[in-house]
């Protein structure tokens, strides 16, 4: 369907015929390069439609899968252990570019006449299939399982509520990417109307812009599958938290320390940066501006939030925090800067420690995933 900023191709593949006459449904995968989980989702969604008739000729629909939407950032993503890392070797190898090179948000931040080649390519098939359901393939490094959706899918959370069970894994009751999002049942957020908060204001990104919404256009939905590669218990916990005011006072200081002991290394990285790696400086760059931002705006978070504040939430909003000083570190250690590896090291021990961690195996996280996007199909193609 296109070609890459570096020249590699986007391809896709089909399950089903007779396309102008059928309900599209459109899989994307890789659309965040450290999200490593999908590529080999959608070749298993695809095995399992392929071989499943009622998945596509019974239910008058045909699949396509757009097998990666980010191959530059995932190339890159894949240098170094393969599987499993640790925690510390995740962030160490983990490529994930700024909002505005990351395909699917993307147009809603850079101008018209400067798209990605990715981003357009995308539009041009969502424009070509008028696709009725849209799967957004994503993967986070730490929490649970959950799902966003741009219109409601009744059944939805209590089907995944099910799939979690039987997988031993939690139902992200609380997140930082939604927290602005009304939650239809556990683990499945609603995208919210037009005019209404639906992120932080330190994030540069705009989800009525995005590609998200571009099915919108066609009368069809997004829905955006998020699986963890480690679990952890905190974020399915949705009793009331007794303090969330310090609790997020606590996050902000730590993450105010962290990122200006970064920033100091960032300095001293500055003048010998390989001419092959302006993007991991501006990555860098990126992350140590927003983290102070990020911080005062979770300090006063507690005085007027979206939400009655669960310990789900605070934990979230945690993880979140560490993980945005482990993305800096690990640009810094990609960029030669041996104290960003102790750095590294000692910041994953934390984290692993305060949120108990648990490996998820890639097929557990396949399977998953699968069985999320196959249920939310066959709730909206009866």
């Amino acid at each position: 369907m296109g070609r890459s900023r570096e020249g590699r191709p986007l391809y896709v593949l089909t399950v089903g015929r007779d396309r102008p006459r059928v309900r599209n449904v459109l899989v994307v995968a890789g659309p965040h390069a450290d999200e490593r989980v999908g590529a080999a989702s959608a070749m298993r969604i695809a095995e399992r439609v392929a071989l499943d008739p009622r998945l596509h000729a019974g239910a008058g629909a045909a699949w396509h899968f757009l097998l990666c939407l980010d191959p530059d950032g995932t190339l890159r993503t894949e240098s170094g252990p393969a599987v499993r890392r640790t925690p510390a070797e995740h962030f160490r190898y983990a490529y994930r570019p700024p909002a505005d090179e990351q395909p699917e948000w993307a147009p809603s931040i850079r101008p018209a006449d400067d798209a990605l080649p990715e981003s357009e390519a995308l539009i041009a098939l969502i424009d070509e299939l008028r696709p009725v359901l849209q799967c957004s393939l994503h993967g986070n490094d730490i929490g649970g399982a959950w799902v966003q959706l741009t219109r409601e899918l009744p059944g939805l959370a209590e089907a995944l509520g099910k799939i979690c069970a039987e997988r031993d894994v939690p139902v992200q009751t609380g997140t930082y990417d939604a927290l602005y999002w009304p939650e239809t049942g556990p683990g499945v957020y609603l995208m919210p109307g037009p005019g209404e908060q639906a992120q932080f204001d330190s994030l540069p990104e705009d989800v009525g812009g995005s590609t998200w919404t571009r099915p919108h256009a066609y009368g069809g939905m997004t829905a955006l599958f998020e699986v963890p590669m480690w679990a952890s218990p905190g974020v399915a916990d949705s009793s009331v938290h007794p303090d969330p005011a310090r609790a997020l006072a606590d996050t902000a200081a730590r993450l105010r320390e962290q990122s200006r002991t970064a920033e100091q290394l960032l300095r001293r990285v500055r003048g010998r940066v390989p001419a092959r790696d302006p993007r991991l400086l501006r990555i860098a760059s990126g992350l140590a501006e927003m983290a102070p931002q990020v911080a005062a705006e979770w300090e006063g978070l507690h005085a007027a939030p979206p939400v009655r504040l669960t310990r789900a939430h605070v934990a979230a909003l945690d993880v979140a925090a560490r993980r945005m000083a482990l993305r800096l570190a690990g640009a810094l250690a990609q960029l030669g800067s041996a104290e960003a590896e102790s750095l590294l090291t000692a910041w994953a021990a934390d984290l692993a420690a305060t949120h108990t961690l648990t490996w998820l195996p890639v097929p557990t996280q396949v399977d998953l995933q699968t069985e999320s996007v196959l249920t939310t199909a066959r709730l909206l193609l009866p």
